[in-house]
């Protein structure tokens, strides 16, 4: 076989491999907004008919309209929370070098791999013995916790593109280690933290596994979700909602996207 012959077979394997694999990824997640069109409570195919009659219900639907209001609550107070606390940790592992950093860190990204069932059942344990009730202030707490090491991920690639000598030269000026940071390294750093925002809000508004052990009367999204799927007369309005919900989240991350790599230009910084 010639070199021309391999390397065209080659490209035939890694384009065949490609779309197999986005098939894995999204065929399944695509059925969803297909039967939330269909004029049937029953999930089958072929299609009874097109309608959006389901996407209708949806504006009357007083318990979702709450669920909604309680996930865009803990997600915003989330984002922030974690982003804030990212922004410390990830200056301090950017910007300085301490004994035993490297196992610091992991302990810190620790979460992004921790089975959720088991961060919530130990939050859940520790909640009940300190005596804090159960709320979306809790559900809050558990969602900065798992969003934190995302936003450390973020604001680290942001912070290690970044060109120090223009710190560097701020303090020579005169400037204070505070107003440099809020005039010079804040401004250049804004990208990567509207993207931390956006991911981790992201994050928190989808997730269901803590909520639905941190929450007690006032449950978030996709613990109305979850509790709708037991009635199989609700369950195209619950299709209509998790399309919604996932047209929402490619918007959204894409958003976080273009806005780290917009921002990947400036301080030095060369974009992925």
């Amino acid at each position: 076989m010639s070199v021309t012959t391999f390397e065209k077979a080659g490209r035939r394997w890694r384009g065949g491999y490609a779309f197999f694999y986005l098939g894995f990824l999204y065929v399944p997640v695509l059925f969803l907004p297909l039967f939330s069109l269909n004029d049937s409570i029953y999930i089958a195919l072929p299609l009874k008919d097109l309608t959006f009659k389901w996407y209708a219900t949806l504006w009357t639907n007083e318990q979702m309209h709450a669920a909604l209001g309680n996930s865009l609550k803990v997600a915003v107070t989330a984002a922030v929370l974690s982003t804030a606390l990212a922004m410390f940790a990830a200056r301090a592992f950017t910007r300085y070098s301490f004994r035993g950093q490297r196992p610091v860190l992991g302990l810190v990204m620790l979460p992004m791999v921790m089975p959720e069932i088991i961060v919530g059942v130990s939050l859940l344990v520790l909640f009940s013995q300190v005596g804090i009730g159960l709320g979306l202030h809790s559900v809050a707490v558990g969602h900065t916790l798992i969003c934190l090491p995302f936003a450390v991920a973020v604001l680290m690639s942001r912070l290690e593109g970044f060109d120090k000598s223009l710190e560097e030269a701020s303090q020579d000026l005169g400037e204070t280690g505070w107003m440099t940071f809020w005039r010079v390294t804040f401004p250049l750093v804004m990208p990567g933290i509207v993207a931390s925002l956006l991911l981790t809000f992201t994050i928190s508004f989808d997730e269901f596994i803590i909520a639905f052990f941190l929450s007690s009367t006032e449950g978030t999204l996709p613990v109305f979700i979850w509790s709708q799927l037991r009635f199989p007369n609700k369950l195209p309005g619950t299709l209509a909602l998790g399309a919604l919900i996932l047209l929402s989240s490619f918007f959204v991350v894409a958003l976080a996207e273009w806005v780290r790599r917009r921002g990947s230009g400036i301080g030095g910084q060369t974009p992925l």
